[in-house]
């Protein structure tokens, strides 16, 4: 039987690339859109016209566990990216992250249940680490809720990971490190930097530029998903996907400096900094896992692929049409 794909979230950052791959791939495609009165589909409007007529589009909050199940009828396979994400703003509404996080992978893991679906991937995410405490950081790496956002989604992915120890659902986790790429919400470093020098600032705010990171290029996160909803051998697994290479902040500006041609003072901005005890200081993604179970390897890995990745990042924030959406002189949290 053909694949019927939904995607919970599709109308996001990820969400958007990930529904447009499968529909070019070939797959019936569902995209669970959050629902509100201007009937956008988020960053799905953009997509091509032939993209777009595709589509099976369902508009519902997955915080509603009858709209969630409505819109799982008929699907195979669900990938779930539904999520509040911003970790700025769970300090503020932590209670809204719980909702939509924690609330909703449970409607849609109990959905999957009760539907006999064939496969839920549920989307993590390179936080739930916290500050590395060895590195790089495998599957089995401790726990550690440094904020609202990641204890929510430690959270979720404890939900999904107990329907399959306790009813065998076909749950798989995946774990994205820090994925980037265009399209991306400027309350992340990458867009936040690359927002402020096309705007013609070279005087940019920043948060902390020490810490490390493992950036993934969103086309490797996007294939990252595809591979562990098609591998059988992922059901129940945790597993990373990232780029095993590690680069700080303040690197990572220079270096889209540099491929931009600018000159570049760092200031920094108390608001953007994190508590001290949330902020998360390194993460270096093991993905020696990801590469043995599903045969994927980042094609944008390494000093090189990072680069690489960057200068499409640039290249679309660049283009007057995009960067107009963006908000380069508001902290956006």
């Amino acid at each position: 039987m053909k694949k019927k794909i939904l995607v919970t979230g599709a109308d996001g950052f990820i969400g958007s690339h990930l529904t447009e791959t499968l529909v070019r791939q070939g797959y019936d495609v569902r995209a669970f859109v959050y629902y509100n009165s201007f009937n956008s589909w988020g960053w799905l409007d953009q997509s091509s016209a032939e993209i777009k007529s595709s589509l099976d589009v369902f508009s519902g909050d997955i915080r509603d566990p009858y709209g969630v199940k409505e819109a799982m009828k008929g699907c195979t396979h669900v990938l779930n990216l539904a999520a509040l994400i911003a970790i700025p703003y769970s300090y503020h509404s932590p209670a809204t992250y719980v909702d939509t996080n924690v609330t909703g992978t449970l409607n849609v893991v109990q959905a999957a249940k009760e539907l006999c679906v064939e496969k839920v991937v549920h989307t993590s995410t390179s936080e739930v680490y916290g500050t590395a405490l060895y590195v790089p950081i495998d599957e089995e790496h401790p726990l550690q809720g440094q904020s609202p956002y990641s204890a929510s989604k430690i959270g979720a992915d404890q939900m999904a990971l107990s329907f399959y120890r306790s009813f065998d659902t076909p749950v798989s986790i995946i774990r994205p490190f820090n994925t980037y790429g265009p399209r991306q919400s400027a309350r992340a470093v990458i867009p936040t930097i690359i927002s402020q020098l096309a705007s013609g600032k070279t005087n940019i705010k920043l948060g902390a530029v020490s810490p490390t990171r493992d950036f993934n290029y969103v086309k490797d996160t996007v294939n990252g998903f595809i591979s562990v909803m098609n591998a059988t051998s992922s059901i129940g697994e945790v597993i990373n996907i990232g780029s095993n290479y590690e680069v700080s902040i303040g690197e990572t500006a220079q270096m889209i400096a540099d491929i931009m041609g600018v000159d570049l003072t760092i200031e920094t901005d108390e608001q953007r900094l994190r508590p001290e005890k949330s902020e998360v200081e390194r993460l270096w993604a093991e993905n020696k896992k990801a590469k043995e179970l599903l045969g994927w390897e980042p094609q944008y890995g390494g000093k090189e692929g990072f680069r690489r990745g960057l200068e499409e990042t640039i290249e679309w924030f660049t283009n007057p049409k995009n960067l107009s959406q963006y908000k380069a002189d508001v902290y956006n949290i």
